[in-house]
């Protein structure tokens, strides 16, 4: 137990270091659409099928039962990814009591590297996350219901990185699409919204 504590407050500390990093070096990832859908009636509804972190399937139900943000991302990400994911946990913390109510779905875009193992061990140090994979297929449907622009981006030596859009996406209990917050939106400016959110989920 000891042991295991001591792991997580190190992983704790190791994402804090990435996440002050990540704040300078951004600009890379960012390079497709980051406006707010246009249509968003619809927003995550479709017949996608993807698999969880849980061993569950993730399909447009899953997002039915409990208030949660949507944040699509990949772990081989070395800013953007890793910033986002700090900061819905600062999110969370700021909360209180009242952000252990918000689910938090990790969708990778780059379901060829991100296996369930991998992502499992990606999202472990935040409370209340699930990583979510699947076929090459079922992640573009994904993509679609979600409108989430992603694609490769060739690097040096044949390796690749994603360019990928970077807001986080809030539903309600329902399922129903709420509102997103901006990469780097300031986070008192989140929390009042993610705040004043919950308190209308009863």
């Amino acid at each position: 137990m000891a042991k295991n504590r001591t792991l997580r407050r190190l992983r704790l500390g190791l994402w804090g270091a990435v996440l002050v990093v990540g704040l300078g070096a951004s600009w890379l990832f960012l390079s497709g659409p980051q406006t707010e859908p246009q249509v968003t009636d619809t927003l995550g509804q479709g017949d996608y099928r993807l698999e969880t972190t849980d061993g569950q399937p993730f399909t447009q139900a899953s997002l039915r039962g409990q208030p949660s943000l949507v944040f699509f991302g990949f772990t081989h990400c070395p800013d953007v990814c890793p910033t986002t994911m700090g900061e819905i946990m600062g999110w969370k913390d700021e909360l209180g009591p009242a952000g252990a109510a918000l689910k938090t779905w990790f969708v990778t875009v780059d379901p060829e590297r991100d296996t369930v193992d991998v992502l499992r061990d990606y999202v472990g140090w935040l409370p209340g996350a699930t990583g979510v994979t699947g076929t090459v297929g079922q992640t573009e449907k994904a993509l679609q219901a979600f409108r989430i622009f992603a694609r490769k981006a060739p690097l040096e030596g044949g390796d690749y990185s994603m360019d990928h859009s970077a807001y986080v996406m809030l539903f309600d209990a329902n399922g129903r699409y709420s509102q997103i917050f901006g990469y780097q939106e300031p986070p008192d400016q989140v929390v009042g919204k993610l705040r004043r959110f919950l308190e209308t989920q009863g």
